[in-house]
């Protein structure tokens, strides 16, 4: 009985610091960036993505800025390391900030080699009291890239031989990822600078080296900052606009019941909603925390696919011809409420163009969920179901 009453009182006590944190925490939740002129291009395997990010890196002269949610030690991470000991050594400015938790049990040794190569390495979202059980749910999901205030790079891929496909669970990784060039890069490192601050009360200057003058691309583009609050009415608002098709990539699909709310307006107007999400799981509950909504959606009319070639973490809304959300915000609770997230809207046709085309080759690579399916889960699978409602915000 005394275990009892101390599990009960533990669990208030984490509800009561969770609530208490959720009210007294909350500042600096959005961050809207001003609309930009650059050159945007896309990637989607991470081979691709890393053969040219690497590539970068060395070429870099003044300074190397990186955020990530999850670095590993693998074999790629352990080169990702060596690369940025290597420019620091030349005299390169090398800052590397990664999430406490999404990089939770870096050896020490290898935080002690960085350091003394010159790397600046620092932890972001440590959790601290007060507070303590609501900060360590608030990471910072956030993987922002800038090389010399020229090149940026943002969107779903982390470091670590999985999002290169080299992990057998998960086989071909399907992501997004973004390299900008142009006018929105300033803002990437705006960006970078605030999380740095957060980390560190060190406040970097915005001196002409961390801003030079950039060129206009192109392609228009917005990028949203969000930390905990913010998201959902973005997220709503773009659903809203919607006239002909909105089109939701996400590896996790845990909305909100306003931003539910606003699908199922959609539908109602007669737009077509195609939901693609991946077949296997990453972590536990995730996929049955969407069989409830996934109901709903398909009796009132919408499509939803599950990937099968691989794992899909690519996180994209796409409305209409008109505009396409790309960056590191899941479509669940987490990042609405939680995380540190990045995100960039696109305005641009051609680009809409070439987004239409990779949804569509996701998507001959998935298989359609349907009502039959549906039906025909285990008493094991609506178990889980049960819990995972329970437990949605903080999966």
């Amino acid at each position: 009985m005394m275990i009892l009453w101390v599990i009960v009182i533990f669990v208030v006590l984490i509800i009561i610091d969770v609530q208490i944190g959720r009210r007294r925490t909350s500042g600096n939740a959005k961050k809207e960036y001003p609309m930009r002129q650059g050159n945007i291009e896309l990637f989607t395997n991470g081979k691709h993505l890393f053969f040219d990010y690497f590539q970068t890196i060395e070429q870099a002269k003044n300074h190397i800025h990186i955020l990530f949610y999850i670095v590993k030690t693998d074999d790629i991470s352990q080169y990702f390391f060596s690369l940025l000991q290597q420019k620091a050594r030349e005299g390169v400015e090398v800052r590397l900030l990664v999430d406490w938790i999404g990089s939770f049990g870096l050896p020490k040794s290898i935080i002690r080699s960085l350091r003394k190569s010159g790397v600046q390495f620092v932890y972001s979202r440590k959790p601290t009291f007060p507070y303590f059980f609501y900060k360590l749910n608030r990471r910072n999901h956030r993987k922002i890239t800038v090389i010399d205030g020229m090149i940026g790079y943002v969107g779903g891929f982390n470091i670590g031989k999985e999002y290169i496909g080299q992990d057998t669970d998960f086989g071909d990784w399907r992501d997004y990822h973004l390299k900008i060039t142009g006018e929105g890069v300033a803002d990437l490192q705006t960006q970078f600078f605030d999380d740095w601050e957060a980390a560190t009360k060190e406040k970097l200057t915005a001196r002409q080296l961390y801003f030079p003058r950039a060129d206009k691309g192109p392609i228009t583009h917005q990028f949203i900052a969000t930390n905990g609050q913010g998201l959902e009415n973005e997220f709503i608002a773009l659903i809203r606009q919607a006239q002909q098709q909105i089109i939701i990539g996400s590896p996790y699909f845990i909305p909100s019941a306003k931003v539910m709310n606003a699908l199922l307006d959609a539908l109602e107007r007669q737009v077509a909603v195609t939901i693609l999400v991946p077949l296997k799981a990453d972590h536990l509950f995730v996929k049955e925390a969407a069989f409830p909504y996934f109901y709903r959606l398909l009796n009132a009319g919408a499509e939803i696919y599950r990937f099968y070639q691989g794992f899909y973490h690519a996180k994209t809304i796409m409305i209409d011809d008109r505009v396409c959300d790309i960056g590191t915000a899941n479509f669940d609770k987490r990042s609405l409420f939680l995380n540190g997230e990045m995100n960039c809207l696109i305005y641009d046709r051609s680009f809409m163009q070439h987004m239409h085309q990779v949804i569509k080759r996701d998507l001959s690579r998935s298989e359609r969920l349907t009502i039959d399916c549906w039906k025909k889960r285990t008493i094991w699978d609506r178990g889980k179901e049960s819990l995972s409602s329970l437990l949605s915000e903080w999966l």
